[in-house]
């Protein structure tokens, strides 16, 4: 994967090409080593093949996903394991009967293993699931879940609900986490749906607010992000302030990705690709592109060429697009 560095500063990002359409409610998208993704899609629970020059392939359905009707739920993210090159594993996330889960499988000859659950009992509920994966420079699994309309789930350290959690492969307590046997990192969130590194190794993270702000978070072991009883910035104590925040409306956030000196942040409800500006931990003013010209926006990642690859998320919900949903290819310039 190239480094979030290797971008240069200030770039802007223009659509160099659309790779994919037709897909049905893909949702999340992580590379292999040979510059190809792999794209989960939310309601068949197939996993998708799209390489850099835009062939697609359907690698085979996930057994065991629950969609729920007229909600969010599904097979939602997915992470591909830095040792793919010997263990051909990657990591799912998806809605079971009964719960939320995270699941490995092997990917060998364009074919998939029999899933096998590492995390189960993540609260699963119509709307807030959650499911957001990625690996951290530490080898570590994070995930971001929802609170499922349940509020005080978020403050309730024993629940995996709205909170980002931190594993290890086997889906254990990562070393360091700041409650003893717990997976649990951090929490007071109401349904995180975008997770990154930085290049000095710091997670962000955004966040749907419920009608007032939509949250751009830097995330720290064990902090308290507020919700329910915070929404957006406050005056301090016990809670993390966001370090951006936008009205609802212009943002509902999902899927992010950090290249060069920005965070790119696509959005959902305000059906654009967001740029902000970042220092250390500090955010500079957020700059919007492609406002209603692909509508909803799911997923944002770094492609390891450097490009930025984002995924639409119109079938079933918005008003749809000739050849949605697709997968186009940004340049950074």
């Amino acid at each position: 994967m190239p480094s979030p560095s290797s971008v240069p500063a200030g770039a802007v990002p223009s659509v160099s090409r659309i790779l994919a359409q037709g897909l049905a409610l893909p949702w999340g998208l992580a590379f292999l080593p040979d510059g190809s993704a792999l794209v989960t899609e939310r309601n068949t629970a197939l996993i998708k093949r799209i390489t850099a020059s835009g062939q697609v392939s359907t690698l085979g359905k996930v057994p065991g996903v629950a969609p729920v009707p007229a909600g969010e739920g599904g097979l939602l993210g997915l992470a591909v394991s830095p040792a793919f090159g010997t263990d051909a594993t990657v990591f799912v996330y998806f809605t079971a009967a009964a719960d939320n889960r995270i699941a490995k499988l092997t990917v060998r000859d364009g074919t998939l293993g029999v899933p096998e659950p590492i995390l189960t009992g993540i609260p699963r509920g119509r709307i807030h699931n959650g499911g957001r994966l990625a690996f951290g420079p530490d080898g570590m699994l994070y995930a971001g879940t929802g609170e499922t309309s349940d509020r005080p789930l978020a403050q309730n350290t024993t629940s995996l609900g709205g909170k980002i959690l931190r594993m290890t492969p086997a889906g254990r307590p990562a070393p360091g986490n700041p409650f003893t046997g717990s997976v649990v990192y951090s929490y007071g969130h109401r349904n995180v749906q975008g997770l990154a590194f930085a290049r000095d190794g710091q997670l962000w993270a955004s966040e749907f607010g419920q009608s007032t702000w939509d949250e751009l978070n830097v995330i720290r072991a064990g902090a308290n992000y507020g919700w329910p009883t915070q929404e957006g910035k406050g005056s301090g104590g016990r809670f993390a302030d966001p370090v951006a925040q936008w009205r609802v409306a212009d943002a509902s956030p999902s899927g992010i990705a950090i290249a060069g000196d920005a965070v790119y942040m696509a959005a959902l409800r305000g059906e654009r690709l967001w740029r902000i500006p970042v220092s250390g931990t500090t955010a500079g003013p957020p700059r919007a592109y492609f406002t209603g010209t692909y509508g909803r926006l799911r997923t944002v990642a770094l492609a390891p060429d450097g490009s930025l690859w984002l995924v639409t998320s119109n079938t079933g919900r918005n008003t749809l697009h000739p050849g949605d949903d697709k997968v186009l290819r940004l340049t950074l310039s």
